[in-house]
């Protein structure tokens, strides 16, 4: 079945991370780690912690960074969707408060989105679909995560990993071929014991390990397939900064450079539905990126997994 593929404008991009750190040093303090045992098996030296800020907030002030980065008119946007596990509670939602906290009082379609680390890619594609519609003039779309409030530090084997923080993206309808979108987003239910959060993250590492390599790479095939495009048509992808050694590993088994992946985990750690929009923000910040193709390729609890390609 031939699909209609979305074309959309990226506008904007911005992120925020709080200031405190969570230093390897600090993890030592607490479980039976070290600086190079978390290293070498993650690739994470810091992470962000919140103190006192709701994700809502952090997730404002990702997206006054996007706007400001253009001086964009936020009459314009008319749509938010937010992607978090770690919503400020359970309604309403996120999205409504981000709404109100950046003063928007015209109407505004405004929900959150939970798929776990593949959040962001999620909220994407359903941001481009309602455009798509000709109901809306321009969305929000935005990752958020406060993870350290629902860590457990007293396992090492996960309380190493995630951090805090925003990012955000304003996108448009667009009516050029060359903005085409293209998106793959999937789940698979019969895992979702291997990742889970009741109360606190519990994860079995081994199985993540395994079914994310392989999410990643058929993600990442099927997205370049079906935009009839081959690794070497992308300028950068841009995956979900959960571990180093699993990007190393799809890098490997499909012969693509590990230059081709931009990576800042070593800062931020896993931030979950936030980390592929920080990212975007920092290569918005380091590259010139007009007229270049972007991979995202996400996986997360669910099991989620997604990838989209972007023409900035």
């Amino acid at each position: 079945m031939k699909m209609n593929q979305p074309m959309i404008k990226v506008v904007s991009s911005g992120k925020y991370v709080p200031s405190t750190l969570i230093t390897n040093e600090d993890l030592e303090k607490l479980v039976e780690t070290s600086d190079e045992w978390i290293m070498t098996r993650t690739g994470i030296k810091t992470r962000h912690k919140a103190v006192d800020e709701l994700t809502s907030e952090m997730a404002v002030k990702a997206a006054e960074d996007a706007i400001k980065r253009v001086n964009y008119d936020v009459s314009k946007i008319d749509l938010i969707v937010m992607a978090t596990i770690t919503g400020d509670q359970m309604t309403p939602s996120t999205a409504n408060f981000i709404q109100a906290k950046l003063g928007l009082v015209h109407e505004v379609m405004s929900f959150d989105i939970n798929a776990a680390c593949t959040g962001f890619v999620y909220g994407l594609e359903v941001a481009a679909a309602l455009l798509q519609t000709g109901r809306f003039r321009a969305a929000l779309v935005i990752g958020g995560e406060t993870l350290t409030k629902i860590v457990d530090y007293t396992d090492r084997n996960t309380c190493i990993l995630f951090g805090d923080g925003a990012g955000a993206m304003i996108i448009e309808p667009a009516t050029q071929e060359r903005n085409k979108a293209y998106f793959f987003n999937a789940a698979r239910g019969d895992l979702n014991n291997t990742l889970t959060v009741v109360s606190k993250i519990k994860m079995d590492g081994k199985k993540v390990y395994q079914f994310a390599v392989d999410a990643m790479q058929q993600a990442i095939q099927k997205v370049l397939d079906d935009a009839g495009l081959l690794v070497e048509d992308i300028d950068m992808i841009i995956p979900h900064q959960a571990n180093e050694r699993i990007i190393q590993s799809v890098s490997k088994s499909m012969s693509i450079p590990m230059e081709k992946f931009m990576l800042n985990l070593s800062e931020y750690g896993n931030t979950s539905a936030a980390s592929i929009p920080i990212t975007i923000s920092e290569y918005f910040d380091k590259n010139e990126t007009k007229n270049k193709k972007i991979l995202l390729v996400g996986f997360g609890g669910g099991f989620t997994w997604g990838s989209a390609i972007l023409q900035l």
